[in-house]
């Protein structure tokens, strides 16, 4: 049994044509994936259809556009999960932290917002 590549728009048709028999939620390095079964065929929902798997993050992300779609029971296969690198999260965060402090602290004259749209809109309009 082969496995399709399907995008958002396929799975939403299967499950309101209630031909979705079950959902495997499969855990990998960084997120979880969806499976769905209907009949003889296997389908992996892709972020766009002919693209990778889509990754979800976070599994209530993944729990709560399963709800939406109908899709209510499901099974999780956990084995392969593994969480994104703590080690470069934390260093993202502490890059963040740093820029951010950067723009606080900045001295720099301030540009009120219809000003700065004003002057954006200027360099738009030159060739």
């Amino acid at each position: 049994m082969s496995t399709e590549i399907i995008d958002h728009a396929t799975l939403t048709a299967l499950a309101e044509a209630g031909i979705v028999e079950s959902a495997y939620v499969i855990g990998h390095a960084g997120g979880w994936g969806i499976l769905v079964k209907d009949g003889s065929a296997k389908r992996m929902l892709a972020a766009q259809r002919g693209q990778p798997a889509r990754v979800f993050r976070e599994l209530e992300t993944l729990v709560a556009y399963l709800k939406e779609l109908g899709i209510q029971r499901f099974e999780v296969d956990a084995a392969h999960y593994t969480p994104e690198n703590p080690a470069a999260a934390a260093s993202y965060t502490k890059w963040l932290k740093a820029e951010v402090q950067e723009a606080i602290d900045d001295s720099s004259p301030t540009v009120d917002h219809d000003e700065a749209m004003q002057q954006i809109r200027a360099a738009i309009k030159q060739p």
